[in-house]
């Protein structure tokens, strides 16, 4: 049987923390970097356990988006996968469950960069797709992250967003969607 376990990171011992990585770069086969990694650390991870063994994570962490002239508080999703031979189960839509819960609580909106095999899952969970251009305020500036376009779900929760405006991420290594 199958067990969603919330924790922050302070919360998770490194053993957890190595299991969870090691879970991630089998689920991406490769593609995921240690900055990727990085980028789940400091919120609220949900973890599906079979007995000892994680076989589904995804986090979300606090990150500034500006929008409008805001930079609404955002709980950004991060780092969700399940592994291949466990998925079809539910287990997404549970820990997505769990981490929309946080982000409902604690944010004013909820944001994530998709997969393009993923993009029907979080529709169907009612995040809607951002369809204006996307932005990063890097060293050197605000850059337009087009690639990036597509591909970014907001949740509003009480935020005022207008989808088809422009959505400017904060500056991190790596991918900064």
């Amino acid at each position: 049987m199958a067990e969603v376990r919330t924790a922050h990171t302070a919360e998770l011992d490194a053993t957890v923390l190595k299991a969870a990585q090691e879970l991630l770069y089998e689920v991406f086969e490769g593609d995921l970097t240690d900055h990727d990694w990085e980028h789940c650390l400091g919120g609220v991870h949900a973890l599906v356990w079979e007995g000892d063994q994680p076989v589904g994570h995804a986090a979300v962490v606090q990150r500034r988006l500006l929008h409008a002239g805001r930079a609404p508080r955002t709980g950004y999703i991060e780092g969700v996968g399940v592994r291949a031979d466990r998925r079809r189960r539910g287990y997404g839509a549970a820990m997505m469950g769990a981490l929309e819960r946080v982000v409902r609580g604690a944010y004013e909106m909820g944001a994530l960069a998709s997969s393009d095999e993923a993009l029907p899952f979080y529709a169907g969970r009612g995040w809607q797709l951002w369809q204006g251009p996307s932005f990063a305020l890097t060293p050197e500036g605000v850059r337009r992250t087009e690639d990036d376009d597509g591909c970014i779900f907001v949740l509003p929760v009480s935020a005022v967003l207008d989808v088809t405006g422009e959505l400017i991420c904060d500056w991190r290594d790596g991918d900064v969607w």
